[in-house]
């Protein structure tokens, strides 16, 4: 059961986390850049970023948040970045305008920074998963349901050791229909929260009003 237990969570974390896009995955970390390198590290105060969604640079250099003027930058790929601004001199540097996600934990600025800017940087991450110093997670409190299905999909394959799914896929089908079912009406809560719901609204999507509304 130790074996199996941290199995099943980080299956069950897993997959509710990649088939949902919650607005609970998502934060606001900050950083620096440094004058004149047109790279920057990801923050991990807060987690690591899976998905960058919005990157702000803060000016004036040095300014407080609470203050500072935020300038969006606009997200390209790295083939753009290196053929517009293929070195960080004098004339191709300034307040970055352009951004290219190159690693898991580097973004490339485009150009690059004149100055030692604050950089907000706004996306998902995974949250800190069940675990016994961790007995509470967003998933437990609010899709309790979903969580459990996805549990109960691999404990039933962990129990006919997976490959016996295929010989009595009959538990393991009930549960990942289960887990569908339940998918379907939690990501529906998650489409309304950020209003792309129906007609790009906070409704609950109806059988009847199909035609989009203006």
């Amino acid at each position: 059961f130790s074996i199996f237990l941290p199995g099943a969570i980080d299956y069950a974390e897993g997959r509710c986390y990649r088939d949902l896009d919650l607005l609970a995955t998502r934060i606001t970390s900050s950083g620096s850049c440094s004058s004149g390198v047109n790279t920057f590290t990801l923050p991990t105060t807060q987690g690591t970023f899976q998905v960058v969604e919005r990157v702000n640079i803060l000016t004036s250099a040095g300014a407080p948040s609470s203050i500072a003027t935020r300038n969006q930058t606009y997200v390209v790929s790295a083939d753009v970045m290196d053929a517009v601004y293929p070195t960080a001199v004098s004339s191709y540097t300034g307040v970055p305008q352009w951004v290219a996600r190159t690693t898991d934990t580097t973004l490339l600025f485009g150009p690059a920074p004149d100055a030692a800017y604050d950089v907000e940087v706004y996306g998902t991450i995974r949250p800190t998963p069940l675990s016994v110093t961790n007995s509470s997670t967003w998933l437990t409190q609010w899709v309790p349901e979903l969580f459990m299905a996805a549990t109960m999909v691999f404990a039933t394959g962990f129990m006919r050791d997976f490959g016996q799914q295929s010989d009595d896929p009959r538990s393991a089908q009930s549960w990942e229909q289960q887990y569908g079912n339940l998918l379907k009406s939690a990501n529906t809560d998650e489409l309304r929260k950020k209003y792309q719901s129906v007609a790009w609204s906070n409704q609950q999507p109806s059988p009847i009003a199909s035609p989009p509304r203006v």
